[in-house]
């Protein structure tokens, strides 16, 4: 069942979402962000928001199409070595000589191609999202060691890496957040009005019957995973650009945050259920997280250990949240109704 059908009471299944899990998730965004900014030095100033944005964009491009992958009961765990092949080959290239504007696209191209490679295995021969994932994970990120070796490839033309790393007329707000806005809202269109998001919903909650109504499941995943490829080496593009720097390890165990970003604003794991509002919320919350314990001089050991707390959470809470919903309604069922008799003879 799509997620964008009204529920007997007429308001729509996503709205529903919107106003409980997600609503809770974008709340504690705005708790947490506040209370970082009264408590941690220099949180809340305007050059560290910038940061705050631009760490949380690479996170945020390739949530966007992994949201869809999840919806539909599967997973891309080889998005962050996509992310350090695309940033490989744009550091070889640039060392062949050839120009930043042709660069760019190829490496675009490239991480559609690997998202492509993806896709076959998992909707051609059938085989578990989890399993390949992992596979060509290890596959992508020692193809980049084999492009680039330990080195770093630095130079990049300054206009590019200006542009990535500057603001909109001096304030906080990247330049980078214009585009990143404009898909998320293109995305989210996609995803809650149209029938493709719909085709997605009905994917995630039962393969089989969306088949029979008509709903071309293996294509439309395979097109998931070359949308999610594609987005990965643009955020490889923007992540090589911001740091100057090509290299084989750019984005390790990145694909943990995306991962938990996208289950923590309030996506299934299990498919069929999910907004792109709570995806963001959850993406802006781990990065702010992230950003105040840096600040705090943790360790990328503990962030390591806070994301993988997060990660647990947010399949945890959801499923006990449900199964008590879940247990009062039986109940409700099960409690007798009140006597007409005694009724009538109370207001008597």
């Amino acid at each position: 069942m799509s997620d964008s059908t009204a529920p007997p009471g007429g308001r729509p299944a996503w709205l529903s979402r919107l106003a409980s899990w997600d609503a809770a998730v974008i709340l504690v965004t705005i708790v947490v962000l506040l209370a970082a900014s009264g408590v941690v030095d220099n949180f809340g100033t305007g050059r560290n928001y910038t940061f705050l944005l631009l760490d949380l964009l690479p996170i945020a491009l390739i949530a966007l199409p992994m949201t869809f992958i999840i919806v539909t009961g599967e997973i891309d765990l080889s998005v962050a070595s996509t992310l350090g092949l695309t940033s490989a080959v744009m550091g070889s290239l640039w060392d062949a000589g050839l120009t930043i504007e042709s660069i760019i696209p190829i490496s675009i191209v490239l991480g559609a191609i690997l998202g492509a490679v993806n896709g076959f295995f998992v909707t051609v021969l059938k085989l578990p999202s989890l399993a390949v994932t992992i596979g060509t994970m290890a596959l992508y990120r020692g193809l980049a060691f084999v492009v680039l070796g330990d080195g770093a490839v630095a130079d990049f033309p300054r206009a590019y890496t200006s542009w990535v790393t500057g603001t909109l007329g001096g304030g906080p707000i990247p330049n980078v957040l214009v585009p990143l806005v404009v898909l998320a809202v293109v995305f989210g269109v996609v995803l809650h009005a149209t029938p493709i998001g719909r085709a997605v919903f009905a994917a995630g909650a039962s393969e089989q019957a969306a088949r029979f109504a008509g709903v071309r499941t293996g294509r439309l995943k395979f097109w998931l995973y070359v949308v999610c490829g594609a987005m990965s080496g643009l955020a490889g593009v923007l992540w090589t650009l911001r740091y100057s720097s090509a290299r084989a390890d750019n984005g390790f165990g990145m694909e943990l945050a995306v991962v938990a970003a996208v289950l923590l604003g309030g996506v299934s794991i299990f498919g069929g259920k999910g907004t792109l509002p709570g995806v963001l919320a959850g993406v802006v919350l781990l990065a702010g997280l992230q950003n105040a314990l840096r600040l705090q001089d943790v360790s990328n050991e503990a962030l390591n250990i806070v994301t993988g707390v997060l990660l647990i959470v947010s399949v945890l809470l959801p499923n006990i949240v449900s199964s008590a919903r879940a247990a009062l309604r039986r109940r409700r069922r099960r409690s007798p109704s009140p006597d007409p008799g005694s009724l009538a003879g109370i207001e008597q």
